[in-house]
């Protein structure tokens, strides 16, 4: 049996902790500019958190794959399609719950589409959706293709997508917002009731397009879990993670000055510069933990969210719009209305908010507070050995 790496848990801990942390500010008007995404191209750390998760997924599978290998092609489709199904549908389920919502006094159902405005829904992508995808399409990739021919695969992804972007893409800008050519794609397939409508139009940044080249971002979290696996723990195989990384780091810098660097339509230039940064972050933990041994209490608490990564993530989604149901006048406005506050609303505006001048530090200290809430939950579950997979 292949070496398992604490390190990797750690990883993929501090990954779900930081989308969490990002996830949940007191305020979205009121966020320091490293918890904030990049307003179009660029990269901040907000920026690396979920890159990060699918180089983690990537990791994982590396160690799942042989043993799907050794057992055949029934087995492997039947546990890689049920995953799937499964990863994608509580994506879904997430976006639709509660599945009501307060109209005025009145509690009323949310549907698929909105009788009373017909281009509002239920958004059909997410940020699980995208997970379930890639690590669906990544899975098939690695399980029929040898690693020299899943690398030259994962290039060809990366090259056409930029290739078809420049190509279909607006003239004008073909890597702007208005300019991008999955948006229509991805209105014919989903419908616009169905999209995401933060950036003012229908626009999804976990679009159907833009997931082809997120796919490699599973597949080099793979690469770079199987090299680990391969080489064993020598700093020989250290060294050659943090070249790969300073190579990758470089490689998506340059790339970046012709398809510039962009979550929100998921450039090849953002695959390899973030997948570059999460080998050399990788490299250090596996440096510290595995050749210093100094892994503590800060590796146990990243730890504790590793071992139940998508129950917490779907919890932390999950359980702020079920408390937002029970809510109780706060105070009237200016027309005499009642002004409704729920408790987590109530807990950020009361205790969190007065205590800086700055409404920053109110937000972020209300987001660390739900993060020690959900990490005493993760602990909880550890200490019961409560694991829930999917």
């Amino acid at each position: 049996m292949k070496q398992r790496y604490y390190s990797l848990d750690v990883f993929r801990g501090a990954t779900v902790a930081l989308m969490i942390l990002v996830n949940n500010p007191g305020s979205w008007s009121h966020i320091y500019g490293p918890f904030k995404h990049a307003d179009w191209h660029g990269c901040t750390p907000t920026d690396l958190v979920f890159p990060f998760f699918l180089f983690a997924v990537g990791n994982a599978m590396a160690f799942v794959m042989p043993r799907l290998q050794d057992a055949g092609a029934a087995i492997f489709w039947r546990k890689v399609l049920k995953r799937f199904a499964l990863i994608f549908l509580i994506g879904l389920l997430l976006n639709w719950s509660p599945f009501v919502k307060w109209a005025g006094a009145d509690l009323v159902l949310k549907h698929w589409v909105d009788p009373a405005n017909p281009e509002s829904g239920i958004r059909i992508l997410g940020v699980l959706q995208r997970i379930a995808l890639a690590y669906l399409f990544a899975s098939i990739i690695a399980f029929y293709c040898r690693p020299a021919l899943a690398f030259v695969v994962g290039s060809v992804v990366l090259l056409l997508y930029w290739w078809l972007s420049h190509t279909l893409g607006s003239p004008a800008d073909p890597y702007s917002l208005a300019g991008f050519w999955g948006t229509g794609i991805d209105k014919d397939l989903l419908g616009v009731p169905h999209m995401y409508k933060g950036e003012g139009v229908p626009f999804d940044p976990e679009g159907l397009v833009s997931t082809l080249p997120a796919i490699v971002q599973v597949l080099l979290g793979y690469f770079a879990g199987q090299y680990i696996q391969q080489k064993g723990k020598n700093y020989e195989m250290l060294s050659h993670l943090f070249v790969a990384g300073i190579v990758l780091c470089a490689a998506g810098l340059m790339w970046g000055e012709v398809f510039p660097i962009n979550k929100k339509i998921w450039t090849s230039s953002y695959v390899l510069y973030t997948s570059g940064l999460a080998l050399l972050a990788l490299g250090m933990l596996i440096y510290l933990i595995e050749f210093r041994q100094q892994q503590g209490a800060w590796s146990r608490f990243f730890d504790a969210f590793g071992k139940n990564p998508l129950f917490i993530f779907v919890l932390s989604g999950f359980l702020p719009r079920v408390v937002a149901l029970f809510r109780w006048v706060d105070h009237t406005d200016e027309q005499g209305q009642p002004v409704y506050i729920s408790a987590f609303a109530w807990f950020y505006k009361y205790v969190c908010a007065p205590v800086s001048a700055d409404p920053r530090t109110g937000s972020l200290l209300y987001a660390l507070v739900t993060i020690a809430f959900y990490w005493a939950l993760a602990y909880w579950l550890d200490r019961k050995k409560i694991y829930i997979k999917v």
